[in-house]
């Protein structure tokens, strides 16, 4: 019984091997076969993924995994809309690529007086630069008087419209407010072509054109921005506005904000006529519309009086873009007029204007001085070891534009000037620049400023001794291109009348310490 099982086994398993034996199996196929099976499998292949690459989007979705899925009807028109804007952000962000910013593209308004227009043009000749194609135009009250051939070095000179059908009914100010802030609106109205930002400023404004670029292209002038600073004193943004763009410093508006203020700026004005100035009326419109101010602190409109030297010396770590007051304060420079000195200021901003300003602090360790070097400005050597967290804290070398208020009253963190007599700084005044083509470097001297100096105990080196500093700095246009850090600078020798400072880029472990 037990080998009848075995074999009736035998004979199942063999028919199932005889049923599994495909066609193939007996018969080889010839290589022409499968040649054309091939051929046959890859134009199946082929003529599929053309089929499916051809069907429209309302068709199937393409999910992150790759798989296609098919889509309800009732959403094709959302995916389509959401991938036209898409394709829109993405040709805009190439075109910001392709082509950045630069000084075609900018159109300045000027607000300027007939009465002071003979002095403070000069201002304007310092940084205007018609050979890099710059436009813009100069709003006068009245028609001024033009010397021959002056034209060439000053922007477009044009008189405001009348503005006497305007309410304003300030009884501490002045109606060519109303005039001024229309400027905007009368400039547009020009129609130029292939603008992207407007900027303002005052006849006694000065710009550093390559840094103004620099904050330009951080922003998409496709979009609504009002980009400038506040005022230094604290009271003054508490009586105007922490939200508003003060003028002198200069502001730059978007040309599609531009736009949109021009359709309604007429409007906007004749609902505020107890508003003091220009630039609360037009920082009252942007509220109108929504549009926020965008705070850059190289926008400087210097409401103080006095000397510049603390804010100067300590500049915040951004591009100069500025300065604004220039007829209040003292010349930057020492022994020289206001329009001497900035000429002097032009030169090291020619060499590297990203550094133009720029604090970096080291110490000479060998006689326990704290250095500060403002670039293309000014050296400082104080005796003693003291820290960065007070030295980047401009001093009170000038006064509030409040004259009776006091050091509270700032909009931003001030140190006393050094009372004891042993921590007085020696200053050294940019006396020249130059490039060092060789080495790639700049190469700027600085001079001691001969002033007295009070009597000091102290038994260390005295920094009366150094007569000039040389300081070297490799030009970095891409300086603020990456996050924004101080320089740092190196004592590279100190010798009894002379001292050499390194500035430059930062190492990866580089602090300023002693």
């Amino acid at each position: 019984m037990f080998m009848k099982e075995r074999d009736s086994e035998k004979i199942i398993w063999h028919q199932m091997r005889i049923s599994s034996i495909t066609p193939f199996s007996i018969f080889p196929l010839p290589k022409f076969m499968l040649w054309l099976i091939l051929f046959v499998l890859t134009i199946y292949v082929f003529t599929t993924q053309k089929y499916l690459s051809s069907s429209s989007c309302n068709d199937i979705f393409i999910t992150s995994s790759n798989i296609i899925l098919p889509i309800h009807s009732k959403s094709n028109s959302t995916i389509s809309s959401n991938a036209s804007i898409i394709d829109q952000q993405t040709r805009i962000l190439q075109e910001k690529e392709v082509e950045q910013t630069n000084l075609e593209h900018v159109v300045f308004g000027i607000a300027a007086s007939s009465k002071l227009w003979n002095k403070r043009k000069e201002y304007i000749k310092l940084w205007w630069k018609p050979e890099k194609k710059m436009r813009g135009v100069v709003w006068l009250d009245n028609s001024v008087k033009t010397e021959k051939n002056e034209s060439k070095s000053l922007p477009e000179l044009r008189i405001s419209a009348n503005t006497s059908h305007f309410a304003y009914n300030n009884k501490q100010g002045h109606r060519s407010a109303i005039r001024i802030s229309r400027i905007l609106a009368e400039t547009l109205r020009l129609r130029k072509e292939n603008v992207r930002w407007f900027v303002m400023g005052d006849d006694d404004t000065v710009f550093v054109t390559e840094n103004l670029l620099r904050i330009l292209n951080k922003y998409d002038h496709n979009q609504y921005y009002y980009i400038g600073s506040l005022s230094e004193s604290h009271l003054q943004n508490i009586y105007f506005s922490y939200s508003m763009a003060y003028g002198g410093g200069g502001f730059a508006i978007s040309y599609p904000l531009a736009k949109a203020i021009d359709k309604m700026q007429d409007r906007c004005i004749q609902r505020y006529p107890g508003l003091y100035g220009s630039d609360d009326r037009m920082q009252a419109c942007m509220a109108e519309l929504g549009v926020p101010l965008t705070k850059e602190l190289g926008f400087h409109q210097y409401d103080v009086y006095g000397n510049l030297f603390g804010l100067l010396a300590s500049h915040p770590i951004t591009p100069l873009v500025s300065l604004h007051h220039l007829d209040v304060v003292e010349p930057i420079f020492p022994n020289v007029t206001q329009l001497q000195a900035l000429q002097k200021l032009t030169v090291p901003m020619k060499l590297d204007s990203a550094g133009i300003m720029q604090q970096s602090i080291c110490y000479d360790k060998v006689n326990s001085w704290t250095i500060s070097v403002s670039w293309g400005f000014a050296v400082q050597i104080f005796r003693g070891v003291l820290s960065p967290r007070e030295i980047e804290m401009p001093s009170r070398t000038f006064l509030n534009w409040y004259r009776r208020a006091d050091y509270t009253a700032y909009a931003f963190n001030t140190r006393p000037v050094m009372r004891n007599p042993c921590q007085k700084s020696f200053v050294f005044y940019m006396s020249s620049a130059k490039m060092d083509s060789y080495n790639n470097q700049t190469v700027t001297q600085y001079t001691r400023h001969r002033v007295p100096h009070p009597l000091c105990r102290w038994k260390m080196a005295n920094p009366a001794d150094v007569e000039r500093i040389q300081v070297y700095k490799k030009p970095d246009p891409q300086l603020w291109d990456r996050s924004p850090r101080r320089n740092c600078c190196r004592v590279l020798s100190s010798k009894k009348k002379s001292m050499v400072v390194d500035v430059g880029v930062c190492s990866e472990d580089e602090v300023s310490e002693v």
